[in-house]
């Protein structure tokens, strides 16, 4: 074995020692609330690639989605035509804020929404639940934030998963949540001419 090989070795048994000892000390079990928020893409993306995992082991889960209204997304079909049974899927919203024009509207689909969204919320046979876009109906007040902060935080069964998606998260709800990931906007081609893509962001 020459050296290089050897340090290598030395080295990745040094990591899995002291990972070993940390994984250790991560024994509790809880359902979590996950925001997926920036300017950047992939929220929803990887928001639904936890739904899928939760399919794959077994675990049922719900979608609400806010904002998006009737488009026509890849995840929607698939979930609705080939994974009924294992994910509900409920659409909200009735397109996002600046098609619809109507601001009464825009907040009476947010309420409906976050009224199944709390029911879903509640289900014990549900253990993931994605509150897709919902941040936009917060950061346009369409939805009280402190209503729904305080649900997550009293009325959230132990064990279920919470996902709250859109840019723009506000503070109260990233202070109330477990996970937080922002995505960040390096390059985009939608400034270069290029429009959303079947597949890609739909």
């Amino acid at each position: 074995m020459d050296d290089v090989t050897l340090r290598h070795n030395e080295k990745m048994k040094r990591i899995k020692a002291a990972r070993d000892k940390m994984m250790e000390t991560k024994t509790e079990e809880k359902g979590l609330i996950i925001v997926h928020t920036g300017s950047g893409k992939g929220k929803s993306s990887s928001a639904f690639g936890m739904v899928m995992r939760c399919i794959a082991w077994g675990m049922p889960c719900a979608v609400v989605q806010f904002i998006k209204g009737n488009w026509e997304t890849g995840e929607k079909t698939l979930l609705r035509d080939r994974f009924a049974a294992e994910c509900r899927f409920f659409v909200s919203g009735e397109g996002f804020t600046w098609e619809t024009q109507d601001r009464e509207r825009d907040v009476a689909a947010a309420r409906n929404g976050w009224e199944i969204a709390k029911a879903q919320i509640l289900d014990p046979a549900i253990g993931f639940v994605l509150l897709d876009e919902i941040n936009i109906a917060l950061r346009y007040d369409y939805l009280d934030i402190d209503e729904v902060v305080n649900f997550l935080l009293t009325q959230k069964p132990r064990m279920t998963h919470v996902c709250l998606t859109g840019r723009n998260a506000k503070p109260e709800l990233i202070e109330a949540a477990d996970l937080v990931t922002e995505m960040t906007l390096v390059k985009h081609p939608f400034k270069d001419g290029v429009k959303a893509q079947k597949g890609v962001e739909f």
